[in-house]
């Protein structure tokens, strides 16, 4: 157990008793623990193999490379349409993370298959997400916004090009583009402070 991340159990309201118990499931698998984006997470070889999550209805083991695993038992859930690789393992009770401990075993131990085998997963590459026409007319006539968008990660263009996206309408969409523009100019992703 890692001593920084036992703050991310001892405050967790809802859950706590399932999480104390996939916390011990994923070391009893010889996965490491660390703290990364706020949450627990799990690697093998110093690679991300899982986290552990906890939402309204449900906690749940996120598998890093999910897509990859084989999904014998068909309980692995896409969290959102725009998640490329990454399953979960959804739980809503103790019983059920105890019932379910040999095969939840099972997907860690492939999981770190998956790893030792140094398989990747395909990602889109930003150029297969759908570029708004205001978005692409703005980059045209700024330069700068340009070369400073072409100079984000992958992932943060990505996360920009879903966000102008998503609206219905014109209007939104350009109010969106605009209260990024200054994000964008300073390198910044969308959620970032």
């Amino acid at each position: 157990m890692n001593p920084k991340v036992d703050f991310y159990f001892n405050k967790a309201e809802k859950w706590q008793e399932e999480l104390a118990l996939l916390r011990t499931i994923m070391l009893d698998c010889g996965l490491a623990e660390e703290l990364k984006w706020g949450v627990p997470c799990y690697t093998f070889q110093q690679n991300n193999v899982a986290l552990l999550h906890v939402f309204k209805d449900y906690c749940a083991v996120l598998f890093v490379k999910g897509t990859l695993l084989q999904d014998a038992e068909g309980i692995l859930v896409q969290q959102t349409e725009n998640v490329q690789s990454a399953r979960q393992i959804r739980f809503t009770s103790l019983q059920q993370i105890t019932e379910m401990t040999a095969v939840l075993k099972a997907y860690i131990f492939e999981a770190c298959e998956v790893e030792k085998l140094g398989l990747t997963v395909a990602l889109k590459q930003t150029t297969d997400y759908a570029m708004p026409e205001e978005f692409r007319r703005r980059l045209d006539e700024n330069p700068a916004l340009k070369t400073a968008f072409e100079a984000l990660t992958p992932g943060r263009q990505r996360a920009y090009l879903l966000h102008f996206s998503a609206p219905k309408q014109a209007k939104t969409r350009e109010a969106r583009i605009d209260k990024s523009v200054p994000q964008i100019l300073v390198g910044k992703g969308l959620n970032d402070v």
